[in-house]
């Protein structure tokens, strides 16, 4: 399953981000501190943890195949998914892993990620739980 996981909770994250804050003002400034290049060519990965509101969840599920399958295209992505707690079908997680910052950053530019928070901002009981990791050396085993 490699880094898929991370991946699509990034997403998450960027859109909880989004979702948690109100200004537009606020959401530039915390997008611009997560798309930050530098200077190494790491890999990334990001895990986003959502929880949707219950009578929201298929809602949710449709509304995140288009960026899934539009993420999987981009260059840059490795993989992009998007998990379900089987435990608690209202928890979900994004995971998503790009070649390097620069992917992220073109992934974050791209109009269906700009559209997909807002989408989903009434769908979401919280803002998303977010981790960027950068990739220093992956082992396959």
């Amino acid at each position: 399953m490699k880094a898929k996981l991370l991946v699509i909770l990034f997403s998450l994250a960027l859109i909880s981000s989004s979702y948690g804050s109100k200004k537009s003002g606020e959401n530039a400034k915390g997008t611009a501190n997560l798309t930050q290049t530098t200077a190494t060519d790491y890999g990334m990965m990001i895990v986003a943890k959502l929880t949707v509101k219950p009578e929201k969840v298929k809602a949710f599920t449709e509304a995140a195949k288009e960026i899934i399958e539009k993420s999987n295209k981009e260059t840059g992505c490795k993989s992009y998914q998007l998990y379900q707690d089987p435990y608690d079908n209202t928890k979900f997680v994004f995971v998503e892993e790009y070649k390097n910052q620069a992917a992220v950053d073109a992934h974050f530019a791209s109009d269906y990620f700009k559209a997909f928070g807002p989408k989903i901002s009434d769908l979401v009981a919280e803002p998303a739980k977010i981790k960027i990791i950068s990739v220093a050396k992956e082992e396959n085993k």
